[in-house]
């Protein structure tokens, strides 16, 4: 669950809405300058899914004490994120293996990132050991697509590395849209047809405006995005209360045009 600040209130956006952007952006994205996303509809299905393993903990989100609201995803224990992501390639199985594979390999690349000496030792051996049990998953995988001759040339290495940056860049585009942020942001490095660059997304002085992105990465003049989420601006002393009001609460939609600076 995202946090979003508004002057009317704070508006709570679900981890799948917020995926539902990256798919957007996913689907809108490429030209000659950042090249193809390939395989198409695998790609868009995995950046569109890359959250799944939320949707059960957004069906009834857990209370944060300290600010008597849900907690944010930047907020959950570690061990409720663990059982997140524990399942979320599985979940995504159902839909496609290659989808499966770059969400497996989304949640494992948020843990490869931390500081595993930082954490308490019980902490550091439940993410080790889930990094076992996902890299064992995404093999199983990666096997049966290298044998399969419909996917063999998008399971390489350099093809699989490519559409995870994506994924990636995508997915933090998406928490600056959501999220509202009105100060420029840059983004990346993001890959390209013939390497790498940097994103910058700056917005308009008024909150309607578009988002002006250089350099241009999708392949039409301008995107329009659409995400909702619900107005939560109330505090709660108990869980049961916050996810009754959350049930009861107005939602909010949003569109975000994003123009080329070039």
């Amino acid at each position: 669950m995202l946090h979003r600040a508004d002057p009317d209130g704070l508006v709570v956006i679900a981890q799948p809405a917020h995926a539902w952007v990256s798919g957007q952006l996913a689907r809108a994205w490429g030209n000659a300058r950042f090249g193809p996303v390939e395989p198409w509809e695998e790609v868009c299905l995995g950046a569109e899914q890359h959250d799944l393993g939320h949707s059960a903990w957004e069906a009834a989100p857990t209370l944060n004490p300290a600010t008597g609201r849900p907690h944010s995803f930047l907020e959950l224990p570690l061990a409720e994120h663990l059982r997140i992501w524990s399942a979320a390639g599985r979940l995504a199985l159902a839909q496609g293996r290659y989808a499966a594979l770059l969400v497996s390999l989304h949640g494992t690349g948020l843990y490869e990132r931390r500081d595993l000496a930082a954490l308490p030792p019980d902490q550091a051996a439940a993410v080790r050991a889930f990094l076992e049990r996902e890299r064992g998953f995404q093999g199983d995988l990666l096997a049966s697509l290298r044998r399969d001759r419909g996917y063999g040339a998008s399971a390489t290495d350099a093809a699989l590395a490519r559409n995870r940056r994506l994924i990636a860049a995508w997915d933090a585009m998406s928490l600056v849209l959501c999220h509202g942020r009105r100060e420029p942001r840059t983004i990346g490095p993001v890959p390209t047809a013939e390497g790498e660059t940097a994103l910058v997304l700056t917005p308009g002085p008024a909150a309607a405006d578009p988002i002006v992105v250089s350099p241009w990465p999708f392949g039409r003049d301008a995107v329009e995005l659409a995400f909702e989420g619900r107005r939560l601006p109330d505090t709660f002393a108990s869980e049961e209360a916050m996810r009754a009001a959350l049930a009861g609460a107005p939602w909010v939609s949003f569109r975000t045009v994003l123009r080329s600076g070039e």
